[in-house]
């Protein structure tokens, strides 16, 4: 009816109405009136955090259960206890959605809750086996999809700490789409407005409430500094599955509700319509954040392989790595096998692959990549010349990729946009395409940036190319690896004829150096040519 691009809108919208019902729901629950309860709604809905994750991500979506799984339980406490049924369903879909890290927040959060609302043996039996059913989802998951990923051995503090936050971003409404994980605005005046709620909570005695909500409300805060903190370095060596999660921010929705709900408990103190009418326009002024942009959505049909077989795009990415998503909407007209894609917990065979295809990004074919190519059984590459354009995971190599495809019998069949549709054979066409300068080489994935004294390897197979004749001089600094460097894919270190040639170097091993905080391979200091 309305196409995909118009009905992912529509289910945006959707999620966003959902979300502050499902909120507004649990307040109304809790005695609040139906101004404040609203307020409290729409502060969830349109928290700025889960706004942003649910651009691009399930996670914002998915939080909506868990206002459910507690108005169902507050249901349960007025009678029906079947009412804990649908708790237990929404909080093991949480884990079973995909989003475990943030059941790892959830399920305690509903326990305390539990805890504080009622001292009934049989609900709090109900509440357990809610838990109990969410961890069992998750055991599942872990056992089904994470035990056979790439990411079977959890994370490093490394990663967390790339994906940590700085104080500094909770009070930012400026949106930084290189670090959106770290988005995580809470508002100006709504926190303000918040520890009010809490303030007048401890103040009317309802000590229990006040703790789980103020509680709910911090330690997601505290956990998105991630390693800036020395408590979630604590957590990930004494906690087995929080080594996991690579973005320590995902337990924000608790606090988003949590906030929401203080914000509704101070509205409440007044009885009159106008203050509520007038929080909720606060809200409005105070949670906004321009998250959501135009995007161009592509020509997925117009790059429709014709030939039979899989589908390769290039550039290859890691599958963690989340610019290869692009390649699943155009995927929505293509509908063939690929080797890449995007999933955080992709199969180990599926990284094997990439490891070995992300060479092509660059043309460097050696290795024979044409029978690898032939062994997958791929009938058509497309490149995607955009996603080298000043992207970090992936050099500016998109020329040397297509020259290497031509070079290789593979021929432009048709383009849409900045994609390029390449299949065996035929007569093909000759779209035009910027040579690099001639003036320096042209590094390839496979080398780390400059560090201004040169340059190191990333990985054991590193390649780059140099426009030149005659011989070329690498000089690499003092190191026990001994390095296999190919021209063309011949040995030695001649360029017989004048134009760009592909240089490799190989090493056995990465290897531990000071001053790195990852393993490297050789140093290269600097490449000349000479006549």
């Amino acid at each position: 009816m309305f196409g995909l691009v118009g009905g992912w809108n529509v289910l945006q919208v959707l999620f966003y109405v959902l979300a502050g019902l499902a909120a507004c729901a649990w307040l109304r629950e809790l005695g609040l009136p139906r101004g404040p309860a609203l307020a409290g709604g729409l502060a969830f809905a349109i928290a700025p955090y889960r706004v942003e994750q649910s651009v691009g991500h399930l996670l914002g979506p998915i939080s909506i259960l868990i206002p459910l799984s507690l108005w169902a339980f507050e249901r349960a406490r007025r009678g029906n206890r079947w009412w804990l049924a649908l708790a237990a369903a929404a909080l093991a879909s949480i884990p079973l959605s995909g989003q475990v890290h943030l059941a790892l927040g959830v399920i305690p959060f509903f326990l305390g809750y539990a805890f504080c609302r009622t001292r009934d043996r049989r609900l709090l039996l109900g509440a357990g086996a809610a838990a109990v059913a969410a961890i069992g989802a998750g055991l599942v998951v872990r056992q089904t999809v994470i035990e056979q990923s790439t990411q079977s051995g959890g994370r490093s503090l490394g990663e967390i700490g790339f994906y940590s936050a700085h104080v500094g971003d909770f009070v930012s409404r400026h949106v930084d789409h290189a670090r959106s994980e770290q988005f995580v605005f809470l508002g100006w005046v709504t926190p303000l407005v918040a520890l009010a709620g809490l303030l007048l909570l401890i103040r009317s005695r309802r000590y229990a409430l006040a703790a789980i909500l103020g509680i709910g409300a911090l330690v997601p805060i505290v956990l998105a500094l991630g390693t800036r903190t020395p408590i979630y370095t604590a957590l990930w060596h004494a906690l087995p599955p929080f080594r996991f999660p690579r973005v320590p921010e995902r337990l924000l929705p608790i606090a988003c509700l949590c906030i929401a709900a203080l914000f509704a408990y101070a509205v409440a103190q007044s009885r009159r319509t106008i203050v509520a009418v007038l929080a909720i326009a606060v809200l409005f002024v105070d949670l906004h954040a321009h998250v959501y942009g135009k995007s161009a959505p592509g020509d997925p049909a117009g790059t429709v392989p014709s030939a039979a077989g899989r589908l390769l795009e290039l550039p290859v990415f890691d599958p963690g790595v989340h610019y290869g998503s692009v390649y699943l909407w155009y995927d929505t007209a293509a509908q063939r096998q690929r080797p890449g894609g995007y999933s955080t917990t992709a199969p180990r065979p599926a990284k094997t692959a990439a490891d070995r295809l992300e060479r092509l990004n660059c043309g460097d074919w050696s290795g024979d990549m044409a029978g690898e190519l032939k062994r997958l059984g791929v009938g058509a590459i497309a490149l995607h010349r955009g996603l080298y354009v000043r992207n970090p995971a992936v050099p500016s190599t998109g020329w040397f990729a297509s020259q290497g495809l031509l070079t290789h019998g593979w021929q432009v069949q048709r383009t849409a946009g900045p994609v390029w549709l390449f299949e065996r054979g035929g007569i093909g066409i000759a779209p035009k395409s910027v040579e690099p300068a001639h003036s320096k080489p042209v590094f390839c994935q496979g080398w780390f940036a400059d560090t201004g004294s040169g340059r190191y390897m990333s990985e054991t197979h590193a390649p780059f190319w140099i426009y030149g004749g005659g011989a070329v001089h690498l000089e690499f600094a003092p190191s026990s690896l001994s390095p296999h460097v190919t021209i063309d894919g011949r040995g030695g270190r001649e360029l017989r004829s004048k134009g760009w040639h592909l240089v490799t170097v190989d090493v056995d091993r990465l290897m531990k150096v000071e001053g790195e905080k990852r393993k490297v391979g050789l140093k290269l200091l600097r490449v000349t040519t000479s006549p």
